[in-house]
């Protein structure tokens, strides 16, 4: 298999388990030799778990000489726990379009970052430029609806419109001798998952999940009752911030493989697909994650095989999967006498009490 055969990828060498001599973040002393030598120890177990897979199965996408794919397959399969996690709670919200916002603002925090590279040197990669503004930009839609008293929709267009006006204008300065692959970032690319792009997204994940651990009770009271989840004396505005932060770090992580364009739907797609077929938030929060990663690998592997771009044909699976399951709900609907649950309407829970323990379910 060549690897012109897949658009955008370009030939690259790489040592087996390589990660390039300079610093993966902006941390100095022993927390960053610390954090850098958890993350290359991790990508080094990834190597070694792909090779393995490869000797026994022989599969061609994850060839020992391809060190991108094995990164893209691991972006990838990161990307599809996160995207739904986040994702689940957005859609309930009817926020399911803040994707779209923070994704045009983090192509400003590539743009960013590649400008800063190109006119001072700077040496920082351009996706952890992309998480800052983002996070940025996260904020900026909870404080306009809250000092405006805009709807959402209205502040998320104007951060949207800000940020890919912002990108668009650094990328045209082409100060420094500034080159950018566009169409990268705009549409993804499997051959630019670098190992530290790579590091980076392990990084998010683990915040990501980690923080949903944590405050999954309080997120899921503030979904479905957000008058009651203040009453009780929970702060609605802190979470309302937590979240769209969690989810400025999604886009930014997906981004890689799925371009900015397209890069919402993985929030969106598989969770609106487990609805059709899920009646609680526990399991359809699950389903979601199941079907995510079932459209990632396929996509990937489709991407890599017959030569598409890979975030398109990630995007065809979701949603062919999605029309499945809204058959299988309605055959499921037919059978049974079950009603297949509008969006939005999955049962929360029987959890009624206050704090923490408020929105457990079944």
């Amino acid at each position: 298999m060549s690897l012109a055969a897949v658009p955008g990828v370009v030939a690259v060498t790489t040592v087996a388990g390589g990660l390039p001599p300079t610093p993966l973040f902006p941390i100095q002393g022993a927390l960053g030799d610390l954090l850098f030598g958890v993350l290359l120890w991790f990508l080094e177990q990834w190597y070694w778990l792909m090779d393995w897979i490869y000797y026994f199965t022989g599969l061609e996408v994850i060839n020992p000489r391809y060190r991108f794919m094995h990164r893209a397959l691991l972006v990838g399969l990161c990307v599809g726990v996160m995207a739904p996690l986040i994702g689940t709670f957005l859609v309930h919200r009817q926020l399911a379009l803040i994707g779209d916002a923070l994704a045009h603002t983090g192509f400003a925090g590539v743009a960013v970052g590649l400008f800063l590279n190109a006119v001072i040197d700077l040496g920082v990669s351009p996706y952890l430029t992309a998480v800052v503004v983002a996070m940025i930009a996260a904020l900026f839609i909870e404080l306009i609806s809250e000092v405006t008293d805009a709807y959402n929709d209205v502040s998320m267009a104007i951060v949207l419109s800000t940020g890919f006006a912002l990108g668009t204008t650094l990328i045209s300065l082409n100060a420094g001798g500034l080159a950018v692959g566009v169409n990268q970032f705009l549409f993804g690319n499997l051959s630019t998952v670098s190992p530290q792009s790579a590091a980076i997204l392990l990084a998010l994940f683990v915040v990501i999940v980690g923080t949903v651990a944590v405050t999954r009770n309080q997120l899921l009271y503030i979904t479905f009752d957000e008058t009651a989840a203040a009453v009780s004396g929970i702060s609605v505005n802190w979470y309302n911030r937590v979240m769209v932060m969690l989810t400025a770090m999604v886009v930014v992580g997906a981004m890689q493989i799925m371009g900015v364009i397209l890069v919402a739907a993985m929030l969106v797609v598989p969770v609106a697909g487990a609805t059709q077929v899920s009646r609680s938030f526990s399991e359809s929060l699950v389903v979601s994650v199941v079907l995510a990663e079932l459209a990632v690998l396929l996509g990937i592997a489709a991407a890599y095989y017959g030569g598409v771009t890979a975030g398109g044909i990630i995007v065809l699976f979701a949603v062919a999967i999605y029309v499945c399951t809204v058959v299988f709900g309605k055959l499921q609907s037919a059978r049974g006498g079950r009603t297949t649950p509008e969006m939005g309407s999955i049962e929360a829970g029987t959890g009624t009490g206050t704090g923490a323990g408020a929105g457990d379910d079944d």
